[in-house]
């Protein structure tokens, strides 16, 4: 898969672990930053840089990191299309794939360590979608959300 990666500075030093990590399990990784640490950077950029990848189909699936997911997950769910989730744990990382299609698994710098958030990308990447049909009902019914007030019309 194409796996798009970023951070900001609080998420810097565990972005690059795992985009490590992404490598090693056979996957294409693009960087959309931070590529150097700033501690004047801020999250919003780099979850737009983000998510315009998987928009325009050149990455699959999304990793994004601040310091506590939170702000990356609310800037980067303001996009079409966007499914992404703040996650601290094993269960929601592949769940938010099999039943919700989450394509961006967001996580926290300073909350999760190397080794859960390590264990949390690997559950991630091999998730697929149950296509279940409950499943379906619920994304077709955030996506008729999403349609009625992400438009550019005004209503």
């Amino acid at each position: 898969m194409k796996i798009v990666i970023g951070s900001d500075h609080a998420g810097f030093e565990l972005k690059n672990e795992l985009k490590a990590l992404v490598e090693s399990l056979g996957h294409d990784v693009h960087d959309v930053g931070a590529l150097e640490y700033d501690a004047k950077d801020d999250y919003p950029d780099f979850a737009e840089k983000l998510c315009l990848e998987l928009i325009a189909g050149r990455a699959d699936r999304g990793i994004l990191l601040c310091g506590s997911g939170v702000g990356a997950s609310i800037a980067a769910n303001k996009f079409p299309g966007i499914q992404a989730a703040n996650c601290e744990d094993y269960y929601s990382a592949h769940q938010g794939v099999e039943h919700d299609m989450m394509n961006v698994l967001v996580m926290g710098g300073r909350i999760i360590g190397g080794a859960v958030a390590s264990d949390m990308v690997r559950a991630y990447l091999s998730a697929e979608f149950s296509g279940d049909e409950r499943h379906l009902r619920r994304l077709n019914k955030v996506k008729a959300i999403e349609e009625r007030y992400m438009s550019t019309e005004k209503a």
